[in-house]
């Protein structure tokens, strides 16, 4: 796994819900694409250190549709278990 290197992108940012610091952290989108799910790991984001806000800059987002849209390979494929309450 290839280590990941963080930026000053979201230095000095605050969130614009509690006003918590913003840091970057690589987080795991979760998402339900034509009737299915789709994990993206390691993707860069502005995490408030207070509420857990998560936001993107606009290329990071345009990745993520270009991957879970068929644009890209999937690194792999996982099975999940799913539990219904």
């Amino acid at each position: 796994m290839n280590e990941k290197t963080t930026t000053d992108f979201w230095k000095g940012e605050t969130c614009e819900y509690c006003g918590g610091e913003i840091v970057e952290k690589f987080v795991t989108l979760h998402r339900k694409v034509n009737g299915h799910y789709v994990l993206v790991e390691n993707v860069p984001a502005g995490v408030c250190k207070e509420c857990g806000t998560r936001y993107f800059a606009a290329n990071t987002l345009k990745i993520v549709e270009e991957s879970v849209h068929g644009r890209r390979q999937a690194g792999r494929e996982e099975m999940v278990r799913v539990y219904a309450l």
